[in-house]
């Protein structure tokens, strides 16, 4: 029998944006925006927030989530996320399917989970992301010149050979892909996302103004 459940991995200790787990989005700490967010679903049995906070679980216990405490020696600055992921699966048994929810990705469209998880279900993928493309003229600056990477000088941004980004918005993936150290297999679908949400991505204040912003105008405003 599958069992899936989503793991919402928050450091505490942000040094960019201190406190950013908790900061109140709209009235509600950061991270309870995806443990709402991942509960709303039926297919998802449990919500586990994988923390070495005490604040962050507290938060995360008040919102409904389940926690399992991180270890110290997987919770510095350079650790992967697989390595948080791979600890919770490796305290909670019987877990199938795995959906990854950043708390930095707070804000994401209602149904976008939901038409995510349809996919990979019905597409036997072993792991899925979401992508949104970009539009931008890059180039590299090689001995002080402006080299065009995806475009030639004078050509139309919308003529751009399309190009894309991962936005954070969602993952999903086989439990047994992240024992195996691994998030998404070469072969993991990239499902595209067309939304001002996917442009959200809190590190900075900037970034959470940013955030403010879309959600009063897009939520606050909508609702």
């Amino acid at each position: 029998m599958s069992k899936t459940i989503a793991i919402i991995p928050a450091r505490g200790g942000s040094k960019r944006l201190p406190g950013k787990n908790v900061l109140l989005l709209g009235g509600l700490p950061l991270i309870a925006h995806s443990i709402r967010y991942a509960k709303q679903y039926d297919f998802i049995d449990a919500v586990y927030v994988s923390t070495d906070d005490a604040e962050i679980k507290a938060v995360a216990l008040a919102y409904g989530a389940e926690v399992v405490d991180r270890p110290e020696t997987i919770s510095g600055d350079l650790e992967p996320t697989v390595s948080a992921l791979k600890h919770v699966l490796e305290n909670v048994e019987g877990v199938t399917d795995v959906v990854l929810l950043q708390p930095t990705n707070p804000l994401r469209p209602d149904n976008l989970l939901n038409e995510a998880f349809l996919k990979y279900e019905e597409g036997k993928y072993d792991s899925l992301f979401t992508v949104t493309r970009n539009h931008q003229k890059f180039g590299k600056i090689i001995a002080d010149k402006f080299v065009p990477f995806n475009y030639e000088i004078g050509q139309r941004s919308q003529d751009l050979e399309p190009l894309y980004f991962e936005n954070g918005l969602l993952y999903i993936s086989k439990a047994a892909l992240i024992l195996d150290d691994t998030i998404l297999s070469e072969n993991a679908f990239p499902m595209v996302v067309t939304h001002p949400f996917a442009n959200v991505d809190i590190d900075t204040h900037e970034d959470f103004d940013f955030a403010e912003y879309l959600y009063n105008k897009l939520i606050t405003h909508n609702s």
